[in-house]
């Protein structure tokens, strides 16, 4: 696991070695254990290193096949890396480490771009084909790995991080205003825009060539998307759980492979305790870590935000080493100027809680298992799906579902929220086709309420999960440490998109109804539920005890509901009550005094897009500020 730059000079001139060394330099925290550069002409490669498999100097990057003509700068593991090598030798390949760089090298030697399709694994990197005078950039199915481009003034620059990229002189500092859109609507950004003008995240599953010797500029497609089937598996609910048993242990064992320590998080929830009691198995000694919250000034709801005695219970069960990490409500004000230049790109999630626990996690392990992925594989939200129910057709289904994705300000409102310069660059940039054009993929039916809930599986995968993915890449990193996500393995993602929904949530014929008294009519759902994970639930209860597997969905989330109307308001007021904050360059500090005051009356709960206004306060500080 690694941070990655490159630059391309589309004009010929050579890449200078000092301009590597600052963009490696700036992301070094994603690899302490080396560094290397590679210049050929205008093509600049940049590596850090964080050392997992291979420690020896053989897996220095960027490395190159035994005659130099392919070049590769890589971040990532590929776990059927060693089935691979054992292919590419019996084809009369050689190797000269036990890194599975070397082996995605030798694989794009043998397949070109098709190598893709035979990783199964997490990963970013680029290529450099010196015989085709080819840029040749990948990123993994899912969004594990982030990979950042940015192509203008004359120059090709990516990098896994947006701060390396800031690093050279051509690149402007200027705000995306469809991308600020996207980001207060949704608190993701659902495209391949950022925050920052000119700068794009290659979106999961694709590809990215530049061509030094034609007249185009970088040309994307996409090698793979979700392949949720037109007709479902005709299994029965116990074989589909059999096999879902199978591929789970086969997942979990294929992510353990590693010359360093390995951890897991354990939340006390079901993804995490069943990971757990896969990797105890093959681990003499696993080290597991969870975080808590103190709720001694908590009420209603979050009182039972604290997972700390579920994952307790797992520990001990599973006889692991196991620590905690217990925050505060004062915890949040602490690391908010670090937390948010390590994020550099807002997306969902209020996530400085997983910043503690990855810090804590790094003082024993370099590798760290995680249970993303498993809700939305498995239908883990069913009160978002259920808003889709019953629909008679798809054009109700998007307008019903888009009332639920406006997470943080409604369309109606941004006249309010946006000043008047922010309102007039938006223009007429629309959220909801943005939201719309995520479907753009699907290839399922719009007939039942079946399909309904797959297209909102489909949809949440795509954006949803991929946003807790780049969070988790950049939190884990920021601290030198590499986070597995076992639930995204290819043979499991495949099986689970074509497994009956049906069999997945318990009550697909739930009544959805519209409160006229709601603002914009909206709709109500459960907010807790344990309709969802049905067949994983079953296929799961043969690891963990069955008060786990049939606990009603509980995310890992602080109380600052309660947070922020007690000993944070202070913080907030000093940050968001300031006529000088730097959010009020486009926002309007009328719309946001209502909001806090909405939250601080107890008429609403506002806790979201306070702490993003709170994000996007510190990120003006942190990326607009030279």
């Amino acid at each position: 696991m690694c941070g990655i730059v490159g630059v391309c000079n589309l004009n010929g001139e050579p890449v200078p070695a000092g301009l590597l060394k600052r963009m490696t330099d700036i992301i070094a925290h994603r690899g302490p254990d080396g560094e290397g550069y590679y210049t050929d002409g205008p093509v600049g490669l940049g590596h850090r290193r964080l050392a997992i498999i291979d420690l020896s100097p053989a897996g220095q990057q960027p490395m190159a096949n035994e005659t130099g003509d392919v070049i590769i700068t890589y971040n990532g593991e590929i776990y059927n890396f060693q089935k691979l090598r054992v292919e590419l030798e019996a084809l009369g390949h050689h190797f000269h480490s036990r890194t599975d760089t070397e082996v995605v090298v030798h694989a794009y030697e043998e397949w070109g771009d098709e190598c893709l399709n035979c990783f199964n694994g997490m990963f970013a990197f680029a290529i450099w084909d010196r015989p085709r005078r080819r840029l040749f950039l990948a990123r993994d199915r899912y969004g594990i790995k982030p990979l950042y481009w940015y192509c203008k003034n004359g120059v090709f620059l990516f990098a896994s991080e947006i701060k390396a990229i800031l690093e050279h002189p051509r690149v402007s500092r200027e705000i995306c205003y469809p991308a600020l859109n996207e980001y207060f609507t949704f608190q993701n950004i659902f495209t391949d825009l950022t925050l920052l003008e000119g700068i794009r995240l290659l979106p999961p599953g694709c590809i990215l060539t530049l061509d030094l010797d034609g007249m185009s500029g970088p040309k994307i497609r996409r090698y793979w998307d979700y392949p949720f089937p037109s007709e479902p598996l005709g299994l029965s609910e116990e074989e589909c759980a059999e096999r879902l048993y199978h591929l789970f242990v086969q997942a979990v064992t294929r992510q353990l492979v590693s010359d360093v320590p390995v951890g897991a998080y354990l939340s006390g929830g079901m993804d995490s305790g069943s990971i757990t009691s896969i990797a105890v198995r093959h681990l003499p000694r696993l080290t597991t870590f969870t975080g808590g919250f103190d709720l001694s000034s908590v009420s209603g709801l979050e009182l039972g935000f604290d997972e700390r005695s579920h994952a307790e219970v797992l520990a001990n069960l599973f006889k692991t080493e196991h620590y905690e990490v217990i925050m505060h409500a004062g915890d949040m004000e602490w690391v908010m100027p670090e937390l948010i230049w390590h994020l550099e790109d807002l997306r969902v999630g209020q996530c400085y809680p997983n910043y503690y626990v990855a810090r804590l996690a790094s003082k024993f392990v370099k590798v760290v298992l995680s249970g993303a992925g498993g809700d939305e594989l498995f239908g883990g939200y069913p009160w978002r799906y259920y808003r889709g129910l019953n629909s008679t057709e798809v054009e109700e289904y998007f307008q019903r579902y888009y009332q639920f994705w406006q997470r943080l300000v409604p369309d109606e409102d941004k006249e309010l929220l946006f000043n008047a310069e922010t309102y007039r660059q938006i223009g007429d940039h629309s959220a909801f086709e943005v939201f719309r054009s995520v479907f753009n993929g699907w290839s399922g039916q719009f007939h039942s309420n079946a399909d309904y809930i797959s297209a909102s599986l489909y949809f949440e995968l795509k954006t949803f999960l991929h946003g807790l993915l780049v969070v988790e890449d950049k939190l884990s990193m920021a601290h030198s440490l590499e986070t597995r996500v076992p639930f995204l393995d290819n043979e499991l993602v495949e099986f689970a998109v074509r497994i009956p929904v049906g069999y997945k949530l318990r009550n697909l014929e739930r009544i959805v109804y519209m409160d006229e008294n709601l603002p914009g009519k909206r709709w109500l759902y459960e907010l807790k539920t344990n309709d969802g994970k049905a067949v994983l639930r079953k296929a799961m209860s043969r690891l963990i005890p069955q008060e786990i597997t049939e606990r009603t969905k509980q995310g890992f989330s602080a109380p600052d509901a309660s947070w922020f109307r007690g000993e944070s308001i202070d913080y907030i007021n000093r940050l968001l009550r300031n006529p000088k904050a730097m959010i009020y360059e486009f926002l309007r500090p009328e719309y946001v005094s209502k909001v806090l005051d909405e939250h601080c009356s107890g008429q609403m709960n506002r806790r979201l897009l306070i702490w993003s206004l709170l994000s996007f306060e510190w990120w003006l500080r942190k990326f607009m500020v030279i």
